[in-house]
């Protein structure tokens, strides 16, 4: 699948989830409901994959973690909070450089429409 059906997919299965659930919860309620409504749609999802890190010849097993990790390819971090700042988007980056992908999808469920609070970042 290429990548740009499968975010049309990710972001279809965000946008039935805050549908049906609405602002307001904890992000771990929308990751749960994300990852269960991406399942249904036959997709490969892991849930909070630790990726390692490399620094100075060592490796640290619990470098970070991903929210979601879509057919191995697509990193998607779930928000809920009141806005998206700066630094939500470096760490994105940051993920998206540390772990050799190249796309991934920033969500703030905290949005009236989730449109207004999603971002689509490739390096």
């Amino acid at each position: 699948m290429e990548q740009e059906e499968l975010t049309g997919q990710i972001l279809a299965a965000a946008l039935q989830v805050h549908t049906t659930l609405g602002p307001g919860l904890l992000e771990s309620v929308y990751e749960s409901c994300l990852a269960q409504e991406l399942r249904k749609r036959g997709l490969k999802v892991e849930r909070q994959k630790v990726v390692p890190v490399e620094y100075d010849g060592l490796t640290f097993d619990e470098g970070f973690r991903l929210d979601l990790f879509v057919e191995e390819t697509i990193i998607v971090e779930l928000k809920a909070v009141e806005a998206l700042l700066p630094i939500h988007e470096a760490q994105v980056l940051t993920y998206l450089r540390l772990s050799n992908n190249r796309v991934a999808l920033l969500s703030n469920f905290k949005v009236r429409l989730l449109k207004q609070g999603i971002k689509r970042l490739i390096i």
